[in-house]
């Protein structure tokens, strides 16, 4: 560990601070996450202050986490595991390396749920959409089954039966979300038939739990009987199904295809709501929202003063979040990001805008810029 002097460029105004600041003579000046509020703060900080860096000091394996990290390297790892699943071969301890990827997901819902799910909007990765896809869900399923306490066994059967949902489908995914045509026969066959398929494959690497599978095997059953394949009624549907089947699909309306554009995520909550109608348990895309808030994290915003910013943190109720603003009233990028209180009326949210809008502007976002450590590639 080193005790380093605050450069010139390390801090702005409107930054969270990324670690405690300390004065020549070891008194603490400030808290980590503490808000350089103006100019004046932000000149006595970088004269006076100090801080601890342990990039060098620690190991590899003690150094800060990131989220994205994480993430990413679930999603590398559940390609090849996908992969290789996909063949119909079996190979090693195909649930132990699934399990390990399923640890990666938690690991990064407990360093930071908000980074985790800004990510299913901002993170940039290479890996195919039906991967992708996978890991989103296994987000969104996962949050929703620990804010309804469920037990941890199954938080890790939600999470392992959405990171393999789509097995049985893997061949054709990315072609079909690629897609602008209608599907033809043989595609609505494998659709149709995917979670059976899925089963078979799972079952064909070693895996018997029957939680897991029977997870997998129903995530596209509806509660009036119209999903398939099965079409089993809400009673005959397992819970874990239903969280998984609800966050698949709000996954989903997130992701661009060809012949649509991504859904604004409040769009997307809103769009959940009218299907709890008859096809989702009507329960739950109400905690969905609970959770992730009426603009979930990541969401784009233009406020009433004009500025255009992305949801940072919640706030103190579901409509009132915390936003970045990183676009100034005349559309140029701020200098630096400012943190804003939608509570009060300039900076209000005004408009959601999609997800595009920064890019749109010619800003390309660092979630690192607005959500720190916890947001590194």
């Amino acid at each position: 560990m080193k005790i380093r002097k605050i450069g010139p460029d390390e801090l702005h105004v409107g930054q969270l601070l990324p670690w405690d600041v300390y004065g020549d003579g070891g008194g603490l000046l400030a808290r980590k996450g503490h808000l350089v509020a103006d100019r004046c703060q932000l000149d006595s900080l970088t004269e006076r202050g100090v801080y601890e860096d342990w990039s060098e000091a620690l190991p590899q394996s003690r150094a800060p986490q990131s989220v994205l990290r994480l993430l990413n390297g679930a999603q590398l790892d559940l390609q090849r595991a996908l992969q290789q699943i996909a063949t119909g071969v079996p190979f090693g301890n195909t649930q132990g390396m699934l399990e390990q990827i399923a640890a990666l997901v938690t690991s990064a819902l407990r360093l930071n749920a908000d980074v985790a799910v800004a990510s299913l909007l901002h993170s940039r990765s290479s890996v195919p959409y039906s991967v992708r896809h996978s890991v989103d869900t296994a987000v969104v399923a996962q949050l929703m089954a620990l804010a309804l306490k469920k037990p941890d066994d199954d938080v890790q059967t939600i999470t392992l039966a959405a990171l393999t949902m789509n097995v049985g489908m893997l061949g054709v995914h990315d072609r079909l979300q690629a897609s602008g045509a209608p599907l033809g026969e043989a595609d609505r066959h494998v659709v149709r038939f995917h979670p059976q398929a899925g089963v078979v494959l799972l079952r064909q690497a070693g895996i018997e739990h029957p939680g897991w599978l029977a997870c997998v095997l129903a995530h596209h059953e509806n509660e009036d009987g119209t999903g398939y394949p099965g079409g089993k009624t809400g009673p005959y549907v397992p819970e874990s199904a239903k969280l998984v089947a609800l966050a698949d699909r709000y996954c989903a309306r997130l992701a661009p295809r060809r012949y649509r554009n991504s859904m604004t995520p409040n769009a997307a909550l809103r769009d959940l709501l009218l299907d709890a109608r008859n096809t989702l348990d009507s329960l739950l895309p109400a905690v969905l929202i609970r959770e992730l808030g009426i603009y979930p994290i990541g969401t784009c915003v233009r406020l009433l003063n004009g500025e255009v910013g992305v949801v940072s943190r919640k706030g103190l109720n579901a409509t009132t979040p915390w936003v970045t603003s990183l676009l100034g009233p005349s559309g140029a990028p701020l200098p630096q990001p400012l943190q804003r209180d939608t509570r009060t009326a300039p900076g209000a949210i005004r408009e959601v805008l999609e997800v595009g809008a920064l890019g749109q502007a010619g800003l390309q976002l660092h979630m690192e810029q607005v959500w720190g450590r916890a947001a590194a590639l």
